[in-house]
Parts: C-alpha cells; structure tokens; sequence
C-alpha cells in the first residue's frame, strides 16, 4: 500500500503543475508557507472516511441520535487533525546547512538547522531513502543529521528534501519540499596501494640538528660549552669531563607531493595517488606540501591541513 502511494505521489509530481512548483533551487534561509504545502489523506484516513460514512448512513437509518452524534464528534476530531498537520509545517524554516567530509562512495553527513517560533512534534525530512525525525520546542535551533550518497569527487549539488508530518492522528499527511541552494564538496577516493610518496627529510643527509629541552646523550667536553652542562656525576667515573648533549634530529620528516612527478599516470589517478599519500602523511603526523596545477600549498600539518589537501584535490578540474 505504502509503494503505491509513493508511485501516486511521483505520478502527481510530474502530471500536477503546482506541485513542481519548487522544483528550482532557492537560497537559504527557506521558511514554509501555505502556498508550498500540501495535504492529502493518508490510507488509514481514507479507511476511516469510509467508517464514518457507514455510521452517518446507520445512525441516519436507525435515526440514533448518539451515533449521530459519535459520527459528527469523529468527523470534527479528523477535520481538525487536518489543520493541525497543516500548521505542524506552516511556518518551519531552513535557517542553514552544514556539511561535513566524505570520499567519494560513501555517505556525507548533512546537519539541517530548523528553527521555529512555536514548538512543533513529529517532523520528518526525506533525503534518498531514508527518513529522519523531530521535534522543535520553539525556543532554539535543531539540528537534523542526514546521509547524502556520493558517487563522484568534486562539487555535488543537494538534492530535493521532503518535510512531511502526519501528527497528531495520523489521517492527513502535510507535506512540501526544500531544494536548497547549495553544493557540498565530495573527497577524491584514494588509491588502495602503491609506491610510497617522495620524502627526502627520512634520508641522513637532509636530518639536521635541533636544540631541544630533553637530554639526548653524553658527550666529551669542547672548548666553549656552559659549565652548567657538565655531567659531573658521570665525568667523576671517567678520566674526561662529560657534557650533556641536548641536540637531537629532527623528528618530523618533511613529505614533497608533487604532481609534475606523476607524469606515467593519468588525471585521475594521479589524485587518487596524491590523496593516499596525504592520508598516509596525516596518519604518521608528518609535515608535508602539496604542488598541484595553479595551487602550491606549503608544508604543514593537522586536520585543518588535511582538509585543504583534499579540498584542493576534490576541485581539480
């Protein structure tokens, strides 16, 4: 019963001019208003329409006055479900979308802000296949998290939302569509193995020294070093003093990922190896560039590093 509601719905989208109405993208905010929600029965409304015929046609024949009265109870209780699940969407608005990070073939996550003046229950949001469920208490915003499929890197624009609501009884289902403005950036997918990147920092002869805060060794003692680095302790069990050494190698390799140096493989997977090598840099907490056509990014670390990475990765034309 539920498919063929769905398909009537799709039926009606493409045949009914007023309900693609919004089918073009608008810019946020997005507030709902009657003229872009609809109403139409649901099958248990139609279901008990029917019931309340057949008591309106029994009472009348019978001519008992409390079944009358029942029927006309009931009639009123569905009537004002109906404008109730009106107003549960009239007024609701998008105030912004947030997107997080995702490569490309698996899901985005979304956070919707909705915002309200008046509390509202049992609000739903369609994206895909999936349904997701709030309320507002009218006093802050809520966040609805949502799961957009991926299927490519690069820009990927929204797709149409459906807000729907079937409180309080469930007879009527109030419906209406958002179809933001917006792109979310999708990460390229990277390669599953391959060569590891270039990383001349790992060799000996580009280690150089530095001056830390911790003891690294024990050395013989050179004219000019701070008596206040002598080892006495230790020199008393040698025939030389010894000084306290606190220079060390630098911990942190240096990784150059460059594109001119893919040049055997194609546009694609070329990023696909440039991601992998930056995953693979993030996850060793190394300090790596990036050189890509039209964009230089300078050595650095950390999340936000890795993000414009693969920002830079994802908008490559």
């Amino acid at each position: 019963m539920r498919g063929l509601l769905q398909r009537l719905l799709r039926r009606a989208e493409r045949r009914l001019p007023a309900l693609t109405r919004y089918r073009r993208p608008e810019s946020l905010p997005i507030e709902l208003h009657r003229r872009r929600i609809y109403i139409v029965p649901t099958g248990f409304g139609l279901g008990f329409s029917v019931l309340l015929l057949v008591m309106l046609v029994g009472a009348l024949n019978y001519a008992n006055n409390a079944g009358l009265l029942l029927t006309c109870l009931l009639g009123a209780a569905s009537a004002a479900s109906m404008l109730v699940a009106f107003r549960s969407l009239d007024g609701l608005r998008l105030a912004h979308i947030r997107a997080g990070h995702a490569i490309a073939g698996q899901p985005l996550e979304l956070a919707l802000a909705f915002d309200s003046s008046r509390p509202r229950n049992a609000i739903r949001v369609d994206l895909g296949c999936s349904t997701t469920a709030f309320a507002l208490d009218g006093h802050a915003t809520t966040e609805v998290k949502l799961a957009l499929l991926t299927t490519q890197r690069g820009w990927q624009p929204l797709p149409r939302l459906r807000v729907w609501s079937n409180w309080p009884l469930g007879l009527f289902r109030a419906w209406s569509w958002l179809h933001p403005e917006q792109s979310v950036l999708v990460w390229p997918r990277p390669e599953t193995a391959g060569p590891p990147p270039r990383a001349p920092a790992e060799d000996a002869s580009h280690m150089r020294l530095h001056r830390g805060d911790e003891l690294a060794a024990l050395r013989d003692y050179r004219s000019g070093d701070p008596q206040r680095h002598i080892a006495w302790k230790a020199s008393a069990r040698h025939t030389n003093l010894l000084v306290k050494d606190f220079e060390q190698p630098q911990s942190r390799p240096q990784w150059q990922l460059d594109w001119r140096l893919l040049g055997g493989l194609d546009h694609e997977a070329r990023i696909a190896r440039l991601a992998r090598w930056v995953n693979e840099a993030q996850a060793r907490r190394s300090q790596y560039s990036l050189w890509l056509p039209g964009n230089e990014i300078a050595s650095g670390s950390g999340p936000l590093h890795h993000a414009r990475c693969m920002n830079a990765l994802a908008q490559l034309p």
